[in-house]
């Protein structure tokens, strides 16, 4: 296994593009296209916000209906939620206006729109940008660049990823690669606000879907920034075989290898945008250890990188433990608060973790606040709980609360 340069592009046989259509400014890219020639099988996994945009409805239906899928068109600026039926009606001549440019039909073409809600799509402007969109694809890294660009919204820098396996007893290299964006509007349970994936590995769509909500449960649903769950949330992969690997039809080793190497990019995305939080300096990962449950563990993990008092500790460089145990005890999960350690844990210039033991038995230890100052003051730090209950584990990732934050969002819409 092993992680590669590259994004979206990285995999045979797709081309993408990204561009600038003036949908609300006018100097920013701001349409993305990612598309192969080659008919692909599909997955996804999106928003459980019971308020839905209307993109994320129409990739939901079109995902049942059998037809092989081609490509994803994607939007930044205006979200295309709440909008009734005027949005839906916005979405299919989004899809539409991609598929005649490709020469496919719209229930072969994915949708996705980030930026504000309640606002309607300026069609006229999104269709005439199409062409154009179309005629930029290409399979370079730098065409794949630029989709993961034109996506962004408060991100500060664009998220992409990939990775390459070879297939076992066959000549034959697999890449997955992909792009995400999100910085706000973040939390636990199908938090990927967007993100495409592509691979050219052949393999069966239902197998595609279960490594793909395999992987979502432990990367992009194991983040949190603001506590918000996003009307938009959108995960996509596209495989379309050109690997030419044998079609991969049950779970053996090689279908092992292909979720790994998922992992490994969903992974990465994710803690890029848990890092790129809006207005964040530090990125926060939690590990739980020794959880009774894997439902524990995980509940235990996202309740510390979730609460606003521990995140804003974390920017203060404050080790205010209790802080911690406080959202360990109202996660709802299981533990005796009398046998819990805490650590904190950093890279060193060698790359060996630092530890310094915050707490041991629900109890504070004779530790340096010099130290621990030292340590959250990084721009990674890693909270290691020991809760002692049993032998499950879980890792989640967060961000710290700054006053820029608060900033952002203030004037989201100006």
């Amino acid at each position: 296994m092993r992680k590669i340069s590259g994004g979206v592009t990285s995999a045979k046989g797709f081309e993408a593009a990204g561009v600038c259509a003036g949908i609300r400014k006018k100097d920013k890219m701001d349409m993305a296209m990612v598309y192969s020639k080659t008919p692909c099988v599909a997955a996804g996994t999106f928003t459980t916000n019971l308020v839905k945009a209307a993109p994320v409805i129409w990739c939901k239906d079109i995902l049942k209906n059998l037809q092989p899928k081609h490509a994803v068109v994607l939007n930044s600026g205006i979200a295309n939620a709440c909008m009734g039926k005027q949005g839906k009606e916005d979405n299919y001549a989004f899809a539409a206006a991609a598929a005649r440019e490709l020469g496919i039909s719209p229930e072969q073409v994915f949708t996705a729109s980030t930026g504000v809600i309640g606002q309607p799509m300026p069609m006229d402007v999104i269709t005439a940008a199409m062409p154009e969109l179309a005629k930029k694809l290409s399979d370079t890294a730098d065409a794949g660049h630029d989709a993961a660009v034109a996506i962004m919204t408060t991100d500060t820098k664009p998220k992409e990823c990939a990775a390459n396996f070879s297939i076992i007893d066959e000549d034959i290299e697999i890449t997955v690669g992909g792009m995400a964006k999100g910085s706000g509007m973040i939390h636990p349970n199908m938090a990927t606000m967007l993100s495409v994936v592509t691979t050219d590995i052949n393999i069966d769509e239902a197998l595609l879907q279960e490594a793909a909500s395999n992987v979502i449960n432990e990367t992009f649903n194991m983040i949190s920034v603001d506590r918000d769950t996003s009307t938009n949330d959108t995960f996509i992969i596209l495989a379309n075989g050109l690997a030419g690997n044998e079609k991969i039809v049950k779970k053996d080793k090689n279908y092992d290898n292909f979720e790994t190497a998922l992992k490994v990019v969903c992974k990465s995305l994710a803690k890029k945008m848990a890092a790129d939080g809006e207005g964040a300096s530090r990125l926060m990962e939690c590990k739980v250890r020794n959880a009774k449950t894997k439902n524990d563990a995980v509940v235990l993990a996202k309740s510390v990188v979730s609460s606003n008092l521990v995140k804003a500790a974390l920017y203060g460089a404050d080790a205010n433990w209790g802080r911690i145990l406080c959202a360990l005890g109202y996660s709802g999960a299981w533990f005796d608060p009398e046998k819990v350690d805490v650590y904190l844990e950093v890279k060193s210039d060698d790359d060996d973790d630092f530890k310094l033991k915050l707490v041991e038995n629900g109890m504070a230890t004779d530790y340096s606040e010099e130290t621990a100052t030292e340590m959250l003051s990084q721009k990674e730090v890693t909270i290691k709980i020991d809760v002692k209950a049993g032998y499950e584990k879980a890792t989640a990732w967060g961000c710290d609360l700054t006053y820029d934050y608060v900033k952002i969002n203030g004037d989201y819409r100006s």
